[in-house]
């Protein structure tokens, strides 16, 4: 007696017949910190081959592909290092864009394009991008000089931003009056209007080669008042549905009006009023989408994947509720890496620890993050409080 057939009528609409997917090819990463190093870890999955390139000889993806050490600054270094990739992208924007235009002239898939990151590397530039596209963003001055921000003291409170360069909250000075103009950069930047907001979101967004475009849902950020580094954040973002439709809707028109292939990080404030600014973008996975690996259906750095390869991209949907803690090296810690309250931590249901296989920490380096996912809100909050004050990098 033969078994009846299984129906699959409602998995009919899911199917298309397309060419194989083949893994005979190398994707070449500029960059080798933990973003490389998660990123790597997804792509396993779909037996990718990478190839990393890093200044520092012992950074975190050394052990997990085909490393190299070197200037990602260096065109000379870059053309060489990508002679054999055929897909280049990048997990940092400090590289060298002639070198990435270069090969993209030789026929190789870099993604982010090259003119992107370039726009992206220099926040004056980024500025003016949002003014010219009609996206909303605070109020800005290019400044080229100390002096040049100290003409303009009838527009304090106001943040100081380097025009390049500035990095992980590096780069940030906050004048709220005159007497803080000694703290501004006598180099080129952008003074932006202090903006007063009730939240600090995220939204990361996907773009492939055909246009198709995936955003993930809002998540919320809090930031170390001190480092202006995210410390925390919780997934979804708690925003009405007002709010989450119009960041979603610039995340989209940015990306678009970049023609950026790969994934983009959209950073915005809520402010007060309801409405929706946008701060910075970073065109790489993102510090604000770590969470995705256990919380959502695709993770950022599959979507990136999928995004630079021609695949179709994946469903974000949220499937958990989740909060992420960023683990810092403490203040006054400089030497090898002991995570102190680790054993306390990890014995908590719905906790997911990820260590960057740094073996040096140093105050306020990022040695790792750890994921919570609870269907309860509060039972959520409590267990990402209690993460954050328990575990401990010291030295």
């Amino acid at each position: 007696m033969s078994a009846e057939p299984i129906a699959l009528t409602s998995c009919a609409k899911f199917v298309q017949l397309k060419k194989p997917f083949s893994q005979n090819f190398t994707i070449g990463i500029l960059g080798g910190g933990q973003l490389g190093r998660m990123l790597i870890q997804s792509g396993i999955d779909y037996n990718l081959s990478f190839k990393v390139l890093d200044p520092d000889p012992e950074a975190p993806c050394k052990n997990l592909a085909d490393f190299h050490a070197g200037k990602l600054t260096d065109y000379d270094t870059v053309m060489q290092f990508a002679k054999d990739c055929e897909i280049v992208t990048i997990e940092i924007e400090n590289v060298n864009t002639k070198a990435l235009k270069d090969l993209a002239k030789q026929g190789k898939k870099v993604y982010p394009q090259p003119e992107a990151i370039e726009l992206i590397q220099d926040k004056r530039s980024q500025k003016k991008f949002y003014k010219e596209n009609g996206i909303p963003t605070a109020e800005f001055i290019l400044t080229e000089t100390r002096e040049d921000v100290e003409q303009h003291t009838d527009f304090l409170p106001a943040v100081h931003k380097l025009g390049k360069e500035g990095y992980d909250g590096r780069g940030v000075q906050i004048l709220k009056s005159k007497s803080d103009i000694a703290k501004a950069f006598d180099v080129p930047g952008v003074l932006e209007k202090l903006v007063d907001f009730e939240k600090e979101i995220s939204v990361i967004v996907a773009r492939t080669e055909t246009g198709e475009i995936r955003t993930f849902p809002p998540v919320e950020m809090v930031f170390h008042p001190v480092h202006n580094l995210v410390e925390y954040l919780f997934s979804p973002a708690m925003i009405t549905d007002k709010v989450a439709q119009e960041a979603d809707r610039i995340a989209q028109h940015i990306i678009e009006a970049l023609d950026l292939v790969g994934l983009l990080a959209v950073e915005m404030f809520v402010t007060k009023s309801g409405d929706v600014l946008v701060n910075e973008v970073a065109p790489r996975p993102h510090n604000s989408g770590h969470q995705t690996i256990e919380a959502n259906a695709t993770s950022q750095y599959e979507q990136h994947l999928r995004a630079i390869t021609g695949l179709p991209l994946g469903s974000t949907e949220v499937l958990i509720p989740s909060a992420m803690v960023n683990l810092l090296g403490s203040d006054g810690h400089t030497g090898p890496a002991r995570y102190e309250g680790f054993e306390e931590v990890v014995k908590v249901p719905g906790v997911h620890v990820h260590l960057y296989g740094k073996r040096n920490t140093k105050p306020f380096r990022k040695m790792g993050h750890v994921t919570i996912v609870d269907h309860d809100i509060d039972s959520l909050k409590e267990k990402a409080n209690f993460v954050k004050n328990t575990l401990n990098v010291i030295a």
